[in-house]
This record gives structure tokens, C-alpha cells and sequence, in this order.
């Protein structure tokens, strides 16, 4: 009981682990080109997919490792399975004992309290004579005794811990989850804006009988007349041709990102080889042009868009900045108390929100993302110790499940609320997560002190 909270502090840490991992292998793999690779002409397989499948083997393991894992005792008991429930609970002290280096010591048990067994199902005959009607008893059974288990939850005497714990996952999950997406949105809206901002614009060029085998980046031309030219073997990013003229030009081989042919028109032109479909000439005119293989789709590597290389760099960043909070929290969850933990941490996060007032710059917005991550982590890990601590055994995975779907919908619902405010205030979201998480906090404080109770 003593260490009860430190070692579930420690456990979920590897909820971090996981997440540095998953971020880990998005910076190291989507971004770069060289993890792809073709099936055939028809099939490309790009890095996402490779990242998919990576990610996807921990899961594997984790499914392998769930059946060598011991049942709970206590539910074991509950339903009646006595010799299972001794056996394991023999298996626990032996190696309890072991590492107190006392092996000696025999499991002895002379009482226990066996809580009331789950009563069983009963079919009626006259209503289960044939098979689908067995089953469809039986479904009707077990999702009946799922809503009673899921109402004990918000009766005597969890209730009242149920509703708080309600209004603490749900302010930390939309807070928390709502300024997760915010983050990266906005220090890329801060790079595309700096990006604008160096943009070359070039007026009025006449070039003809040219060569061009270079690449193009963050420019826009217009009022230009190419005639007889020759684009090989190019990248055009962030390129845009207004109001131009192009006659008896080739285009070879050209990869494009965000690049734009506004109002411009086309004569006796020939595009092999390129990615220049046909929504990007926009208002534009082609007249005797010739299109061979072209490509379509998502062709472009992303080792070309320096943005999205950095947005995973970013949120690899923010996940490693959650160790030390981890480790503080394994620390001082004994020490301090559960609600000393969760309740201060969602203050000190909100008021952290305030500093991303000062946030001008990337550099200092990743500084904000780094504290955020490493104030809120104490408050995830404490919740869960007393969502845990709080809830019995016939209640305890009932209720713990229903606060996590209800935290993926904050998350969904942060998500949205702000996403869409990213480049039009920043007023709104710090207020909103300040508030909802000061306000989480002290609800968190006004739940029962765990740290001494003997679960039940």
C-alpha cells in the first residue's frame, strides 16, 4: 500500500514511452523519401504506411504479453473461482518474499472474506428452445449486466466520485488534447507566415531558347513570356506563374509542391513525365499542348516540404519533455498525495497557458509546447492512481473505461474547438484551456484522499 502509487506512477509511464516511441519513428521515417518503396508499376508504398506498420508491432506484443498476465484475485473470487485466486495470490507472495530475500516464509491464509459471487445466467427453456434464441438471450443477458455494472458506477457510494472524476477527466482530456493540436498548428502557421514573408516575386521576364535544370522555390512570377524553353529536371516549390505566356516549351520531369499556373496560357506545349495535373492551372488556357505520363496523386517526397519534416521534430520534442514529469511524479506520489499532485498540476498547467502570450517565435513556442507537456503528465498520472484507488473491484474496470471514452471525446471535441481557431486569436484558446484546467484542478482537490485506503 505504501508504494501502491509509485509503482502505477511508473506503469504509466510507458504511456510516455510509447508516445516518444510512436514520435520517434514519425520524425525518423514519414518525412524521408528512402523508406518507400514500389510493387509493380501500380503500387506505391509510401513511408506513412511503413510508420503504420511499425507502430503497429508494440501492439502485437502488447496482445502476446496480455496472456501471460494473472487475473485479479479479487474478481476471481467474486465469481466464484477460489482455487485460481489462491494460487495466484500464492505466486505474489513467494515473489514478494523472494525479493525481500526471505523465501522461506510459507503462504499462509487464516481468513478470508469472500465478496458476493455475480449471480449467474439463467435461460428459461421456454424462451431459448433453438440456438439463435440461446443467443440472443444470452447478448441481451450480458449487455443487461453491463448497464447495471455501468449505474452502480453513479451510485451510493462512488457516486459523488464518479461526478468529480467526471469533470477532472474531462477538463484535463480537452485542455490537455485541445492545445496538443493547437501547438503544432500554430508554429507552423508562424513558419508560413515567415515563409511568405521571403517570398521573390519577379515581373515582366522574357526568356526564350533557355534551359532551365535548377530548382524554384518560394517565388512568383508574372507577366512573363517563355518561348521555346526547355524546364528539365525540376522542382518547383511554393512556385506560382501569373498572367505568363509559354510557347513551344517543354516540361520534362518537373516534381511540384504548392505550385500554381494562374491565368497563364499555354501554346504548342509539351509536359512529359511531370506532376502537373490539371487542377493546378487555374483560369488557364492550353492550346495545342500535348500531356504523357503524368503523374498523379501524392507523388511528392516530404523530404521536400521542410515543414512537415520540422512538425514531427516538434512533437517528438514535446513527448521526450514528459520524462521528467514522469519521474517527479513516480517520486512524489506517496509523499505528497494524489490530489496534492493532480490538483497542482492542473493549476501550474494552466497558468502556464498564459506565458503563450509571449509566444512570437517557433523557438519559444516549442519552449511553451515542452513546459505544457511536462506540468499536465503529473496531472494524468495522479488521476489515474485515484481513478484506480477510488472505484471497487465489481465497479473499478466499468468505471475506468467509461472515464476513457468519455476523455476521447473532450480529446475530439478539443481537437476541433482548436483547430479551427489556429491563426485567427490566440485569446480564445489560452482562456478556454486556462479555465477549463484551473477548474479541473480544484474540482480534483475536493476528491477523497487515497493514498491510506485499502482497496476493496
Amino acid at each position: 500500500r505504501e508504494k501502491r502509487g509509485e509503482h502505477l506512477s511508473w506503469l504509466c509511464m510507458f504511456w510516455m514511452i510509447g508516445g516518444i516511441y510512436a514520435s520517434a519513428m514519425a520524425w525518423a521515417i514519414i518525412p524521408h523519401y528512402g523508406w518507400s518503396f514500389s510493387m509493380g508499376s501500380a503500387y506505391q508504398f509510401h513511408s506513412w504506411r511503413v510508420f503504420v506498420i511499425v507502430c503497429a508491432l508494440p501492439c502485437v506484443s502488447s496482445v502476446v504479453a496480455l496472456t501471460f498476465m494473472p487475473e485479479s484475485p479479487r474478481f476471481l473470487l467474486e465469481v466464484g473461482k477460489h482455487d485460481e485466486a489462491w494460487m495466484i495470490l500464492k505466486q505474489i507472495h513467494d515473489t514478494n518474499m523472494r525479493a525481500r530475500g526471505q523465501p522461506e516464509k510459507v503462504f499462509t491464509v487464516n481468513r478470508i472474506k469472500t465478496p458476493k459471487q455475480i449471480d449467474e445466467l439463467i435461460e428459461i427453456e421456454s424462451d431459448t428452445g433453438t440456438w439463435y434464441r440461446r443467443c440472443f438471450v444470452r447478448i441481451r443477458t450480458e449487455l443487461y449486466g453491463i448497464w447495471l455494472t455501468f449505474m452502480r458506477c453513479f451510485n451510493y457510494p462512488v457516486k459523488d466520485n464518479t461526478i468529480k472524476l467526471t469533470a477532472v477527466w474531462f477538463t484535463l482530456s480537452f485542455g490537455y488534447y485541445g492545445l496538443s493540436v493547437w501547438f503544432p498548428d500554430v508554429i507552423k502557421h508562424l513558419q508560413s507566415d515567415e515563409y511568405a514573408s521571403r517570398v521573390k516575386h519577379f515581373r515582366n521576364e522574357e526568356v526564350s531558347h533557355f534551359v532551365f535544370n535548377f530548382t524554384l522555390e518560394n517565388q512568383v512570377h508574372s507577366n512573363g513570356e517563355y518561348i521555346n524553353d526547355r524546364f528539365i529536371m525540376m522542382k518547383f516549390k511554393s512556385v506560382t506563374f501569373e498572367d505568363s505566356l509559354f510557347k513551344n516549351c517543354v516540361f520534362e520531369d518537373i516534381t511540384s509542391l504548392n505550385t500554381y499556373f494562374r491565368n497563364c496560357t499555354f501554346i504548342n506545349t509539351t509536359f512529359y513525365n511531370t506532376d502537373l495535373e490539371q487542377y493546378k492551372f487555374v483560369d488557364s488556357e492550353l492550346i495545342n499542348c500535348t500531356f504523357f505520363h503524368i503523374r498523379t496523386g501524392c507523388q511528392i517526397s516530404f523530404d521536400d516540404d521542410y515543414s512537415a519534416y520540422w512538425i514531427y521534430f516538434v512533437n517528438f520534442l514535446g513527448t521526450l519533455a514528459v520524462l521528467p514529469g514522469n519521474i517527479v511524479s513516480a517520486l512524489l506520489m506517496d509523499r505528497i498525495g494524489r490530489l496534492t499532485m493532480l490538483g497542482g498540476s492542473m493549476v501550474l498547467s494552466g497558468i502556464s497557458c498564459f506565458f503563450l502570450w509571449f509566444g512570437t517565435s517557433e523557438s519559444m513556442m516549442i519552449g511553451m509546447l515542452c513546459l505544457y507537456n511536462g506540468l499536465t503528465i503529473s496531472a494524468w498520472n495522479s488521476l489515474d492512481v485515484i481513478t484506480v484507488e477510488l472505484y471497487p473491484t465489481d465497479r473499478r474496470a466499468t468505471g475506468f473505461g467509461f472515464l476513457n471514452a468519455l476523455c476521447k471525446a473532450a480529446a475530439v471535441l478539443g481537437n476541433l474547438i482548436f483547430g479551427s481557431l489556429v491563426g485567427i486569436t490566440k485569446a480564445i484558446p489560452i482562456l478556454l484551456a486556462s479555465t477549463v484546467l484551473v477548474c479541473g484542478g480544484l474540482v480534483g482537490l475536493r476528491l477523497p484522499d487515497t493514498r491510506t485506503q485499502v482497496l476493496m
